[in-house]
């Protein structure tokens, strides 16, 4: 009872981990760049094989969740997930040692983890799995000659749910990564008023402090002073101190958790710098194309959209990018690469707003083949 019981929550834990990342592999695919970029594992040369390897990993966590849910080849599967466990246990805890990627994407947007919680997840995982592996020993069968295990042909309905559920999932991993997710998690699915969650930002914000690493020329000790402590103790900075911030050891530290939402990076500027955010969140429609790589995006789909776009007549309509010239007849302004990700998950992308609120959202190439 106990081990069935046992089996059966950590077969959902992996199901659920899977299917969360399978909706948006696209957004999985961004974490995993994340962490082939130079401040992590850099390997820059990997980035380009993010979205295939973030397949594997999503179809390893749901394959064999289901088959530990089902009791099929529980040696193979139970082997398999331990390796996952070990693999991904290193992963966080490189994350949350070294501070560089603070949000594994274990769960996708769903559910976000820190670090040190990631990390604890997989340790948990993986004592588990071992205990599950301990439990069942004696039910790993030999084969017979023909490498087949006794009572196998009674596992037939199994094998048959598990090819439904497997192309379901490829149905879902499918459509997220053609066009959008069948479940959005993210803060700007469609429905979300941008206004507002500014407003309950700006009501309710989060707040840092600024810890300086200092070191005594003389001495060679070397402390950690926060912002307020450093201002008000003129031994630390007054002329002739002996102590020097360390560069490039500053570090942004959490006081208090404000209000969350991913829209707190919804900040738009023009190619001077002139923030016209406020502007967009107010218009009675605006319609924004998004682009978080402009190189890569083909010149005839470029100009489809922009043509299709600027046909709204009385919207207020921009193209966002990381680049100032990216479009060519509508308005350029710029946002930051990763805050663009979290909204686009193609490139390009329209979204479209009504005084604020996301009426509408799809791919460009959608968007210009929509009747």
């Amino acid at each position: 009872m106990l081990k069935g019981l046992l089996r059966f929550i950590i077969a959902v834990i992996f199901i659920l981990s899977g299917f969360v990342k399978a909706v948006d592999l696209v957004g999985f695919s961004f974490k995993m760049e994340e962490y082939f970029a130079p401040p992590v594992f850099n390997m820059p040369f990997l980035e380009k094989f993010a979205l295939l390897f973030s397949i594997i990993v999503v179809v390893l966590e749901l394959f064999l969740g289901f088959m530990l849910l089902l009791k099929l080849k529980l040696k193979f599967t139970l082997s398999i997930l331990i390796a996952l466990c070990i693999f991904f246990g290193f992963l966080t805890f490189y994350s949350a040692y070294f501070n560089v990627v603070t949000d594994c994407g274990c769960f996708g947007d769903a559910i976000k983890f820190t670090p040190w919680q990631s990390f604890l997840k997989d340790v948990v995982l993986l004592v588990g799995l071992i205990i599950l592996f301990i439990l069942y020993r004696k039910d790993f069968r030999k084969k017979d000659e023909y490498g087949v295990t006794p009572k196998e042909s009674s596992n037939t309905f199994k094998y048959i749910l598990l090819t439904v559920f497997s192309l379901g999932m490829i149905y879902v991993m499918a459509q997220g990564i053609m066009h959008e997710p069948v479940i959005d998690f993210r803060d700007y699915k469609i429905g979300t008023d941008i206004k507002a969650e500014k407003a309950k930002i700006d009501k309710n914000p989060s707040e840092y402090k600024t810890f300086y690493t200092l070191k005594n020329q003389k001495t060679g000790a070397v402390v950690k002073v926060n912002q307020d402590d450093y201002i008000k103790k003129t031994e630390y900075w007054a002329e002739g101190s002996p102590w020097k911030i360390e560069d490039g050891k500053n570090e942004s530290v959490l006081i208090k958790e404000g209000y969350k939402s991913e829209i707190v990076k919804f900040k738009i500027e023009d190619p001077t710098g002139m923030e016209v955010t406020q502007e967009i969140i107010n218009a009675p429609k605006a319609v924004l194309v998004f682009s978080y790589h402009p190189k890569d995006v083909p010149a005839d789909l470029l100009q489809k959209v922009e043509t299709k776009v600027n046909t709204q007549k009385g919207a207020l309509i921009y193209g966002i990018s990381t680049e100032p010239n990216t479009f060519k007849t509508i308005k350029n302004v710029l946002m930051d690469g990763t805050a663009i990700k979290t909204i686009a998950r193609s490139n390009p992308f329209v979204l479209i707003l009504e005084n604020g609120k996301i009426v509408d959202k799809q791919p460009a190439k959608d968007y210009v083949d929509e009747l």
